[in-house]
């Protein structure tokens, strides 16, 4: 049996209730180990008392709309049993939908090869197509072996239905989140060719980009606009295939032809500012498609384009490496709570997706009162924090939350911010530099003054021993003016010195005696 408590007790509860011949109350408590443990033989032993009942207990579990992914599962199984198995797999997908790595279809039903024969090909299909969209592309690694049973179902559906377009495509776009590139390709063409079509083009094109098959993608995808040449995604498609082949120049092209018929489709505009950033790795591409972004939460898909330009670049998706500047002195400021540095630790990271990113998960901090924010900054368990200037970061991220509703020109959180500037370099003006940066990123009436002072910073620190440091920053500054962003390059370009040890005056002192 399953070691969870809550498992061992929801089974008792079921057992006791169908012992007492009242079934609905086993339905809660079965439904509800069954989401913990899908494949336990004890709630499947359960379970088949109740289809032994008339009517199969399917009464217990009624369709509804937004139902606990348990109570869907248990339908499901309860559908199987009563040999409409057919019917109970779209369910069983859906539950796989909302928790991929979960061994949801690991059971004898789902595996007999009869299965595949008898469900509607079109039925499967569709099936399958919603598990895609909702395990996501590829699927999570540790979601695999909980997926392959949908795999083996297409696998013998294909062997009755050969020559099914659709559930070809479908089952090509699996086989390609699974990591099953060849099988995919195979699919995908076999599918194109049996009925030809934009959709199946576009399954084939994937499938070849995922087979590292790039020139034949882009064939696939281009067929796929002739179909339908007012379908901008694919446009976004054709373009990032002919960036893959380094033919950046014709990729910005066709996303220039999308944004003609439409400047707000989301998947090209992602895609043409991803572009454009490769092409001449100016970060205001960047900022624009953050606005785009914030500007319209309700696209219909998920994008990384951003999260992508900026991972594994400094300060536009996390610390940078190398020596850290010195440890500040923080302004006078509240003795932090417990409770607080606890918020702090919790929020505390050395990267994030982007500078947007930053400041929503700094937005924890908003219970933390300015002055507390303040004070950690020269708190010990700061200070002496393991990743040196992480915490400093975050303290100060916090201060952009606050008294949020005043004009930035006008408000406490700037205020508070460029009173940390002043002295030399230390981790403490340079993570209130960022925090300036980040939120220049977010308001864009603030994105003239944060260029303003990150070129004066840029000016002041140029000649010092800080200025690698302070030019990172200043290079994911938006609206920085043309010389200030020569500057800040020409002093990353400098090969940075490694910092010698001084001779401690000891050593000298034995030296001369």
């Amino acid at each position: 049996m399953d070691s969870h408590p809550s498992v061992r007790r929801d089974l008792a509860l079921a057992r006791a209730a169908l012992d007492s011949g009242s079934p609905a109350e086993a339905a809660g408590p079965l439904a509800a180990a069954l989401a913990i443990a899908p494949t336990l033989p004890e709630i499947h032993e359960l379970l088949s008392r109740l289809a032994a009942r008339s009517g199969g207990g399917l009464d217990l579990f009624p369709a509804a709309p937004h139902a606990p992914v348990g109570h869907v599962a248990a339908r499901a199984h309860l559908l199987a049993a009563a040999g409409r198995p057919e019917e109970a797999l779209p369910l069983l997908a859906a539950a796989s939908g909302h928790a991929p790595a979960t061994d949801w279809a690991g059971l004898p039903w789902v595996a007999d090869p009869a299965l595949g024969l008898r469900i509607e090909p079109d039925v499967l299909a569709r099936t399958v197509m919603r598990l895609c969209t909702a395990i996501g592309d590829p699927a999570p690694a540790d979601a695999v072996p909980a997926l392959q049973p949908y795999l083996a179902v297409v696998r013998h559906a294909v062997a009755a239905h050969g020559e099914h377009g659709m559930l070809l495509g479908a089952g090509s776009a699996l086989a390609r989140r699974l990591g099953e590139v060849h099988l995919a390709v195979d699919w995908a063409g076999r599918g194109a060719r049996a009925q030809p079509s934009k959709l199946g083009e576009i399954w084939l094109g994937y499938a070849f980009r995922s087979a590292g098959r790039t020139p034949e993608a882009l064939a696939a995808l281009r067929r796929a606009v002739a179909y339908d040449p007012d379908d901008l995604s694919v446009y976004a498609d054709v373009a990032a295939t002919l960036a893959d082949l380094d033919r950046l120049d014709e990729a910005l092209r066709w996303t220039e032809l999308a944004l003609e018929r439409d400047p707000a489709f989301d998947c090209v505009v992602h895609t043409a500012h991803r572009l454009r950033f490769r092409a001449d790795g100016d970060i205001n591409h960047l900022v624009s498609l953050a606005d785009f972004v914030r500007d319209h939460p309700d696209d219909a898909h998920e994008h990384t384009d951003l999260e992508e330009c900026c991972r594994n670049t400094a300060w536009l998706g996390g610390m940078p490496a190398g020596a850290p500047l010195p440890a500040g002195r923080g302004p006078a400021g509240a003795e932090p709570s417990a409770d607080a540095l606890n918020r702090l630790l919790r929020v505390a990271t050395t990267d994030w997706a982007h500078p947007p990113a930053a400041y929503d998960r700094a937005l924890g901090l908003v219970l933390v009162q300015p002055g507390e924010l303040l004070g950690m900054l020269g708190h010990p368990v700061v200070t002496g924090s393991g990743e040196p200037g992480s915490l400093e970061i975050w303290a100060c991220l916090g201060l952009l939350h606050h008294g949020s509703e005043q004009p930035w020109l006008d408000s406490d959180r700037r205020r508070l911010l460029l009173g940390l500037l002043d002295g030399d370099p230390d981790r403490v003006s340079q993570a209130a530099l960022f925090a300036l940066v980040t939120y220049a990123w977010v308001d864009p009436e603030a994105r003239a003054d944060v260029a303003a002072v990150v070129a004066g910073r840029l000016t002041e620190t140029a000649s010092g021993p800080a200025a690698r440091a302070v030019a990172e920053i200043a290079l994911a500054a938006p609206g920085l003016d043309r010389p200030a962003r020569e500057l800040a390059a020409a002093t990353i370009r400098v090969p940075e010195v490694p910092r010698q040890r001084q001779k401690g005056r000891s050593l000298l002192r034995w030296r001369r005696d």
